[in-house]
């Protein structure tokens, strides 16, 4: 069973995700300003780039945003239809799809997506779509053929949580999501540009709602503003979880010391990380990939050669695939494991490897392993990685 914690550190929120003694994943946001991730603007074209096929759209406040050229859902602000062509100075609605990292702008679809607990309604894309966690072919043909009469001229993606709901559940958030979504598109065009048309939910409301139902033990904070803003949160949204609420009230054993936050804090930005084996990782993040690297460190056991490497391997792909939700890696990243020289000891770590990233709520694949024997692995860019939040933390403090 998980437990959120939700606590102030530095100047920021920070929000972790437990299991047990194992912390998960971790989220920092600056106090003032909340990720752009999902909000929702009138967008101003400021140029189109046609050897990369992309526009850049100025958001407000000269924040700047890529949008393929490609994207074939645009909006305009005015109502007009779009005929496949985007021009300088054009207002368009555009949604932040994913968050700026490092040098590279945040980039924005024109497939507006409005999530829920139970689904996503998407503007672009009109087709009904499943999580890949649901399993149950009878329950996914009852429930598309259920939807297809709802859905108009939207597409909706059943989320993992969907499956345990109840009809009226469903059908309840459904109707509030058409109507956000409709209200949208409507008041753009009463709009003036750069205006915000709709923000997202700042990270310790997002992680609540996208925590896996009847996974949630407890959600816990010392904060009275924040207990007030989830309990409002979860009377309106999710009542059947307001009693997993709880209000942490010591002063002797603060929050922030009960969970260790400094220390979690430093390992899961740190450059080694030990394993119980004596084996060691070392995470590299780069400006074009993430790279990890397996050590032998200081183990000592006494097993063959070929036991031993695959005893460290296997215990490696278990902490990589830890690291890896715990840090917010994200894109290509590359894994140089220790040497093994069967074909079948190879596949059978391989296999291990995509067993443990599929657990991962954010798309991560295993693509292949290479001729020099490193691991290639995809995952999915959504928020920044933890490094840059904290970077971007110390930016705040600093100032």
């Amino acid at each position: 069973m998980n437990k959120l914690i939700i606590t102030r550190w530095n100047g920021c929120i920070i929000t972790l995700l437990q299991s047990g003694k194992e912390t998960l994943q971790i989220d920092i946001e600056p106090e003032e300003s909340h990720s752009f991730l999902g909000n929702i603007y009138i967008g101003k074209v400021n140029n189109i780039v046609k050897n990369i096929n992309a526009a850049f759209v100025d958001i407000g406040n000269g924040q700047m945003g890529y949008l393929s050229l490609g994207d074939s859902s645009v909006h305009f602000a005015d109502g007009r239809m779009f005929d496949g062509k985007l021009r300088q100075g054009d207002e368009i609605v555009v949604q932040v799809e994913r968050d700026a990292v490092k040098t590279k702008a945040p980039v924005l679809t024109g497939n507006l997506n409005i999530t829920g607990r139970y689904f996503v309604l998407t503007s672009g894309k009109k087709q009904i779509g499943f999580s890949a966690k649901i399993q149950d072919l009878g329950w996914k043909q009852q429930m598309k053929e259920y939807l297809e009469g709802e859905k108009e001229d939207w597409g909706i993606i059943v989320r993992t949580n969907a499956y345990s709901a109840p009809l009226e559940a469903l059908k309840e958030e459904l109707y509030l999501l058409k109507e956000r979504l409709s209200d949208i598109l409507t008041h753009a065009g009463h709009r003036t540009c750069y205006s915000l048309l709709y923000g997202s939910a700042p990270s310790y409301l997002s992680g609540l709602r996208d925590s896996f139902q009847s996974s949630l033990e407890s959600v816990v904070t010392d904060e009275q503003d924040i207990y007030d803003a989830i309990k409002e949160y979860l009377s309106e949204h999710q009542q059947e979880d307001l009693h997993l609420l709880t209000y942490y009230e010591d002063s002797l054993l603060p929050l922030k010391k009960l969970y260790r936050i400094e220390k979690t804090m430093s390992e899961a930005l740190g450059k080694k990380v030990w394993m119980k084996s004596g084996g060691y990782l070392v995470i590299e993040p780069t400006e074009a990939l993430v790279v990890i690297d397996v050590n032998t460190g200081k183990y000592s056991g006494k097993k063959a050669l070929r036991e031993t490497i695959m005893k460290i391997n296997l215990e490696a792909a278990e902490e990589i695939g830890h690291q890896i939700r715990l840090r917010n890696l994200s894109g290509i990243i590359v894994i140089d494991f220790i040497d093994m020289e069967r074909e079948e000891d190879k596949k059978f770590l391989l296999k291990r490897l995509e067993e443990i990233v599929s657990k991962d709520p954010v798309k991560t694949t295993v693509v292949e392993i290479t001729k020099l024997n490193l691991v290639e692995i995809t995952r999915k860019k959504i928020r920044k990685p933890l490094c840059e939040q904290a970077l971007q933390m110390k930016e705040k403090i600093s100032l």
